[in-house]
């Protein structure tokens, strides 16, 4: 039986217009910065590889939401936008995508390996899947530990056939350990579509031999992103174990700057973006709502042109490392 207006609205988290209106700047934060790198790259300002976040921005914005203080984040090597959403400076990820001192790594870790011991933020991981035993690991951390802190561990629909993603399911869930699985459903691992690479798409459900609990979530919409987080949190810090959100979203650009992206049509992506776009849904529910104005919004967006400008400045005339930082940083 179809839910009541009423039903509907008692079921989902009250969020006052301040808080949309922070959540959509966060979005037009991560889509400016990353379009700003997009430029940099072509420019050749940027070397290596770059994985841009344009177009998925409701998913860790939305998560983000819902974590607190001590709360932990790892992830994969499409990075960028959960550094932002994380707090991290802009400054100093730009110029750790430009290979200069100013940034996170000093330069030496690029594009897919930045971190922040302050903001919880543990990396950015080049190796596909190589963050999830690590994040099992922050969780089982914070379990020994017994604080009630949780761990959100994204990773791709890539990753989810990975060996190392089920063991990982296996202690998560024998141990409670609580930590958030969050699959980036984004349709496309690197160039195949789930649908041809995976015998089970509904990737959420990739935790039921385990005994996991797994949901899927419009990955397109912030404000469901962030009520779905919420309830795994509070799963999580009641003790109940690990949760499987699986994102369905959409990235609007190629794997990585250097991919031709033979094997989706623009029609595909044009159609994503002119119906889906997170940035834009959320523009729409501000101004129907009454909750902002077309000059707000736009004063907003100047507000963040001037953060990515000031960062993308400020990455270029920081200084490369010194020969002698390639002998720091080293376990020895």
């Amino acid at each position: 039986m179809a839910k009541s207006t009423k039903e509907k609205a008692a079921a989902e988290p009250a969020v006052s217009a301040d808080e949309m209106i922070a959540l959509y700047r966060d979005m037009l934060l991560i889509r400016r910065f990353e379009e700003k790198a997009g430029q940099m790259y072509g420019m050749g300002l940027i070397g290596g590889f770059c994985h841009l976040y344009i177009g998925q921005e409701a998913v860790v914005v939305g998560v983000q939401a819902a974590l607190g203080q001590g709360d932990r984040v790892i992830t994969s090597y499409r990075d960028h936008g959960h550094m932002l959403a994380c707090g991290m400076d802009a400054r100093g990820v730009m110029a750790e995508l430009t290979g200069r001192i100013g940034g996170y790594s000093k330069g030496k870790g690029g594009s897919m390996h930045m971190f922040s011991r302050e903001k919880e933020f543990y990396g950015g991981h080049g190796i596909v899947g190589a963050q999830v035993p690590l994040g099992t690991g922050l969780a089982f951390a914070q379990r020994y530990m017994k604080t009630d802190r949780v761990t959100a561990c994204y990773f791709g629909d890539g990753s989810a056939n990975q060996g190392q993603v089920y063991e990982s399911f296996n202690m998560a869930e024998l141990w409670k350990l609580p930590v958030i699985y969050i699959i980036e459903n984004n349709q496309y691992a690197m160039g195949t579509a789930v649908r041809r690479s995976s015998s089970v798409t509904e990737l959420h459900r990739r935790g039921e031999s385990f005994g996991i609990h797994g949901r899927p979530v419009d990955g397109m919409d912030v404000l469901a992103v962030r009520a779905a987080a919420e309830e795994a949190v509070a799963s999580c810090r009641a003790g109940k174990g690990p949760t499987i959100l699986e994102m369905k979203t959409y990235r609007y650009r190629g794997h990585s700057m250097s991919d031709p992206q033979k094997y989706r049509s623009k029609d595909e992506v044009n159609k994503m973006r002119a119906e889906q776009d997170p940035i834009d849904k959320m523009k729409k529910r501000l101004l129907d709502g009454g909750l902002c104005d077309e000059a707000r919004l736009k004063e907003i967006d100047r507000e963040v042109k001037a953060i990515v400008t000031d960062a993308a400045e400020f990455a270029q005339d920081s200084p490369e490392p010194d020969a002698a930082e390639l002998w720091t940083d080293i376990l020895k």
